[in-house]
């Protein structure tokens, strides 16, 4: 018998769903592995073959039987392991016990120490990997777990999987690992295509497995999405310039649908082409997982692509069938839109009135309602004319009127697309439309925002609605629980808030919550305005350190209130780039500043005796005024890099000061107008950051 030989474990099934089964296919060589590394057994690389019908790992070079092993420990010195009787003492016994052996079987021994000890001698023989691969065989089977679908009983055994287990092909080499699972016994057969190559197929050893499979029509799943792939390539080069839309979640759920892909191109009726096109993909994507093919325009075409598991030779019958199916759910699509245009939307506004938004949020209705207010808001503080304001309350009223749409009960991911369609039917002006179509987005990072400053308003008025209300009645995100999305929709409002300078996110954090009380909603409006805004200080957090800005120049800026995207981004950057260009001059600075502001007595004001100071006090003094004008001008222009040299321009003044300058002296005169001038000190940097924070991270 050859030292190592090649084990395959397939497992055969009824058709399993797609998403199981790409859990299961990255379940099985961990647990094949960890099985086989628990036995004792060597091996090589795992392989996984999957199809709809069946689950293999095909092992490589695993030896034939397990390695014999001779174990010697050393344990305790023999006149602590053993009494004066001769009996164990309980410290022999309990190593002996760790090594699974009795303490009469210990020896004694004396070591190259020359002391005498206890030692554990235990032999474990070599085992042969037939029974431990039969166990193995099982126990895979077994372990793996079907997250979200309900693992069954099948047989007369207590054995659950997905699907029931038709057969098991266990190979050793040329021999048959025997594994019984489920009432199902192992044997060297697999099965083919159910229709090009259906019953029993021998497989002589696992090398042979997969030829086996492609000469019986199955190929596993990377041959089928490589045979998909190069269908539709070939369908995209016969029409230039067009494009087959395939979703992820959809392509590799159609690619384990499939044992032998055919790729087929079906069409549909003209008529189609008059509904909005992304509920038409939507349909045949969802409801029959068909590729839409979209023109060199862009536009949606008639044609749709199939991928086939049945006899090449039958195409021509397996596009009809399809084209029979495609109508009546395109039909069904091609009604509700119809049906919803026949209504106005103030209708669909109106019925709003009983749609839960949230049970202590109340309705949707009064969500839109807050909505135009913040949507208005936003506008006008963005700069948008009247006519600019009213096209963003405008599109605030009407942006939520789609979801008791016909269309969007039955298609619920195109919210806000149908939405758009209707108002374009009904003659609103492109920005609304637009906006209507838009406002759900940012979806996820990376998203695109929306296109307009209308779109925008209306986004942010609909994701700080939720975000406010949610903290209203107390329930913000804990840990990994955000049921709400608040986290997504606040780092989607800072991604708007960004391109919009202009708009101050404490205003309209204000403005939400004042909707909510003029509704009636009770709540402490201080407490949580501030939690809010602390909450969106930790987001901006979060975010510029994933930029790479510093963490002290991060928490710099929101320490002097500053929590307004553009600003603080702005600001943090500023910094950081100022100290990165003088790093000893800001180090310096920040040690300074929080000198100063220890020392500094905010109660004695910042009104200076200038008769009584010093020269390198009348230096700080003008420093200190000189730096004052600089910062408020800067700050006044968003100039935050000239507002940053302004200040680095008084550390040679604060210097000096601290260096000539007794500050607490016995003269309380003199300690409390020096007091006051650091007073007047910290006050320039005020408004810019908290250097005393640099100063704090600099020392750790």
């Amino acid at each position: 018998m050859a030292d190592t030989l090649d084990f395959l474990l397939e497992i055969g099934t009824e058709e399993m769903p797609s998403a199981p089964l790409i859990n299961a296919s990255k379940q099985l060589p961990k647990l094949v592995v960890k099985m086989l590394d628990e036995a004792g057994l060597a091996h090589g690389d795992v392989r996984v073959v999957s199809s709809p019908r069946r689950l293999a790992a095909i092992v490589s070079d695993v030896a034939c039987a397990t390695e014999a092993v001779h174990e010697v420990k050393r344990g305790p010195k023999a006149q602590i392991a053993f009494a004066a009787d001769g009996n164990p003492t309980k410290a022999a016994a309990g190593f002996a016990r760790k090594c699974g052996i009795d303490a009469s079987e210990l020896t004694r021994k004396v070591d190259e120490d020359g002391n005498e000890y206890v030692f554990a001698e235990r032999n474990v023989p070599s085992e042969p990997a037939m029974p431990i691969l039969s166990a193995l065989g099982h126990d895979v089977i077994a372990a793996i777990e079907w997250p979200n679908y309900r693992s069954q009983r099948w047989g007369s055994e207590h054995e659950t999987f997905v699907r029931p287990i038709r057969w098991i092909c266990a190979l050793l080499g040329s021999e048959v690992v025997p594994v019984t699972y489920a009432d199902v016994t192992s044997g060297n057969t697999t099965r083919g295509h159910r229709v090009l190559a259906p019953g029993e197929h021998a497989v002589a050893e696992p090398a042979a497995y997969e030829q086996v499979l492609k000469d019986s029509y199955v190929l596993g799943a990377e041959a089928r999405e490589a045979a998909i792939r190069e269908g539709i390539a070939a369908i995209e080069a016969e029409r230039p310039g067009s494009h087959v839309d395939t979703p992820a979640r959809i392509f590799d759920e159609v690619v384990n649908l499939c044992e032998w892909p055919t790729v087929l191109v079906g069409t549909f009726d003209e008529e189609f082409l008059r509904v909005p096109q992304e509920i038409i993909c939507e349909s045949m994507l969802s409801n029959q997982r068909y590729f839409p093919i979209f023109d060199a325009e862009g536009k949606l075409t008639r044609e749709f692509v199939i991928v086939s598991n049945a006899d090449p030779k039958v195409s021509d019958t397996v596009v009809s069938g399809n084209e029979r199916v495609v109508r009546p759910r395109l039909d069904d699509a091609k009604f509700f839109f119809d049906e919803d245009l026949k209504r106005p939307m103030e209708e669909f506004v109106e019925r709003l009135g009983i749609v839960t938004f949230q049970e202590k949020l109340g309705t949707t209705l009064q969500k839109v309602q807050r909505m135009e207010k913040l949507a208005g808001a936003a506008a006008a503080a963005a700069g948008e004319d009247a006519a600019g304001v009213a096209n963003a309350v405008r599109a605030a009223h009407l942006a939520k009127a789609d979801l008791v749409s016909q269309a969007v009960v039955e298609f619920t991911n195109q919210q806000g697309v149908m939405g758009g369609y209707y108002a374009e039917a009904a003659g609103e002006a492109p920005e609304v439309c637009a906006a209507i179509r838009e406002h759900y987005r940012p979806r996820f990072a990376g998203d695109d925002l929306p296109s307009g400053i209308c779109g925008k308003c209306v986004a942010i008025a609909d994701k700080l609605d939720t975000c406010c209300g949610i903290f209203a009645i107390n329930e913000p995100p804990t840990g990994s629980s955000d049921p709400y999305a608040v986290r997504r929709a606040a780092i989607g409002i800072i991604a708007m808030l960004r391109t919009m300078p202009t708009v101050g996110l404490k205003d309209l954090i204000a403005a939400s919550l004042d909707a909510y009380a003029e509704q009636g909603l009770e709540f402490d409006r201080a407490v949580v305005a501030e939690k809010v805004e602390q909450f969106f200080a930790g987001r901006l957090k979060s975010i510029a350190k994933d930029e790479g800005i510093l963490l002290d120049s991060i928490e710099a800026v929101p320490a002097v209130g500053v929590i307004d995207p553009a600003e603080f981004f702005a600001r943090a950057c500023a910094l950081d780039a100022a100290r990165a260009e003088q790093p000893e001059t800001y180090e310096a600075l920040a040690g300074a500043f929080t000198r100063a502001h220890n020392l500094a007595d905010a109660a004695l004001g910042c009104e200076v005796d200038t008769s009584i100071l010093g020269d390198s006090e009348l230096a700080l003094l003008r420093a200190c005024e000189e730096g004052e004008d600089k910062v408020s001008s800067a700050l006044a222009c968003k100039d935050f890099d000239a507002a940053c040299s302004a200040l680095a321009a008084l550390k040679e003044s604060i210097d000096t000061f601290f260096e000539d300058v007794m500050v607490m002296d016995e003269n309380a005169s003199l300690r409390e107008n020096r007091l006051r001038l650091l007073n007047r000190f910290v006050g320039v940097f005020t408004d810019v950051a908290d250097f005393g924070l640099m100063a704090k991270k600099a020392q750790k």
